[in-house]
């Protein structure tokens, strides 16, 4: 089963979304049958790569709340975190462009293993959340790429260039063409979408959904009682 997901790091329901839906796959022992397919999704791709606003300040004037009300909305989000298991610090983050950071990504995507992906997606995620720090910034980007087995020569050349700039564009123009919005936007097995955080009973029943269906799928498809039967391929044809 593939999941496709496509998600910001600096969006807190991204990283509180995932983690319901790891916690998901985990409770259903389907950590093997799972893989989860990353896509960018950059909330603000014009966003600066220095630092320039406090979260509370910011968040009051994006969504047009006063100070109070902004301190409050980061709170109730952050304990959204904290109830899913995280060290969630969602009012010191340090807001930057997240572009480089999906370039990593794409770079870990094609050269590394899934185990590799996994944790840096989650290193990503930590580093913003947990640690407060700053995305756009190489040597946190290197410190997360080498900590998690990833080669610093390859890590800084790609860093220092714009590569993976395509891929993280192609994402983001699929995105487009989906209607997709908002992020965390999740596609089960290809065959539906799920915009949004749900709990993690609400994406076991998403799991439920399409194990159901490939099950069916299964069952329906016609029985040759035993008999073999030859196939053709691009590589030829043989006897299955």
């Amino acid at each position: 089963m593939t999941l496709t997901i496509w998600s910001d790091f600096a969006c807190p329901y991204c990283y509180i979304g995932e983690t319901r839906l790891n916690q998901a796959i985990e409770e259903m022992g389907m950590k093997d049958n799972v893989q989860i397919d990353y896509r960018a999704f950059e909330l603000d791709p014009g966003a600066p790569k220095e630092v320039t606003t406090k979260t509370p300040e910011r968040f009051a004037k994006k969504y047009g709340l006063s100070l109070e009300g902004a301190e409050e909305q980061i709170r109730q989000i952050s304990e959204l975190g904290r109830e899913a298991g995280l060290d969630f610090r969602y009012a010191t983050t340090q807001y930057s462009n997240t572009r480089d950071a999906h370039r990593l990504m794409k770079l870990a995507e094609a050269r590394y293993d899934r185990d590799t992906v996994e944790r840096l997606n989650e290193a990503l995620f930590k580093a913003y959340f947990t640690e407060n720090l700053v995305l756009s910034d190489h040597k946190v980007l290197l410190d997360k790429a080498t900590s998690v087995g990833m080669d610093e020569k390859e890590v800084r050349e790609v860093l220092d260039s714009d590569k993976y700039d395509d891929e993280v564009r192609f994402d983001e123009r699929e995105a487009g063409m989906r209607g997709v919005r908002g992020v965390p936007y999740i596609v089960f097995d290809g065959e539906f979408a799920v915009p949004g955080a749900m709990s993690t009973d609400g994406f076991k029943s998403a799991l439920e959904r399409v194990v159901k269906r490939q099950e069916k799928a299964a069952e329906s498809a016609p029985k040759n009682a035993g008999e073999r039967a030859h196939v053709c391929g691009p590589d030829g044809c043989r006897l299955v």
